[in-house]
């Protein structure tokens, strides 16, 4: 079970601004940093997207179903391997009152196949193919694998709407790195800039 707990300092601007009141799933290890999680608001809010998708559930998919609820629309579809963990998660969306704006979807992580490497990556069975004007990477955790978040760009890219974002997370290490790197070099229509944050995000827009 999750608890809701009072976040850290740096999150309070967010969590007022988004009439989260009630506590957030906030784990010291593995919540995102509050200036990641400021840059997912500051998208939905100024961009409004109404399809974002998200690799790995938490924190972040709680305060991106609050920002669609203040804009007035767009959902989010989250992806998470581990099944008690998007169970927990529910009930926190759920309790916020926020279903309209959030889905968690169960989505174990099975071999892919990538240009002749196998990645475990998160099964898309159970998720409904549909334009993307939103893309936020934060999962699989980097220690799974070498360049664990590479596959979501190969994946995802025929759904991007026109001047979809994608976001990745972490882009401080050396991996993530290397996988935006590849990215701009293997697909067409992507221009970003890496953001100095605490542990850096790459931001990528498709087709401007």
């Amino acid at each position: 079970m999750i608890t809701l707990c009072e976040p850290p300092g740096s999150y309070q601007q967010l969590c007022e601004l988004l009439h989260l009141n009630s506590g957030v799933p906030y784990s010291e290890h593995w919540s995102a940093a509050a200036d990641f999680l400021k840059l997912l608001v500051d998208e939905v809010i100024i961009r409004g997207p109404q399809s974002i998708v998200e690799c790995g559930s938490g924190v972040s998919t709680l305060m991106l179903a609050a920002a669609c609820r203040e804009n007035g629309g767009g959902s989010v579809a989250s992806l998470e391997h581990q099944h008690e963990y998007a169970s927990d998660m529910r009930d926190v969306i759920a309790a916020y009152e926020l279903q309209e704006f959030a889905k968690i979807i169960d989505a174990p992580l099975v071999d892919t196949h990538l240009n002749d490497r196998a990645y475990q990556w998160y099964s898309l069975e159970k998720m409904d193919q549909h334009s993307i004007d939103m893309l936020v990477i934060d999962g699989p955790p980097g220690k799974l694998q070498r360049h664990s978040r590479y596959p979501a760009l190969p994946l995802f890219y025929q759904c991007f709407a026109k001047g979809a974002t994608i976001l990745l997370d972490d882009a401080a290490r050396a991996d993530e790195q290397e996988i935006a790197r590849s990215w701009q070099s293997e697909f067409k229509n992507l221009n970003g800039n890496f953001i100095d944050n605490e542990r850096g995000c790459f931001r990528l827009v498709y087709g401007q």
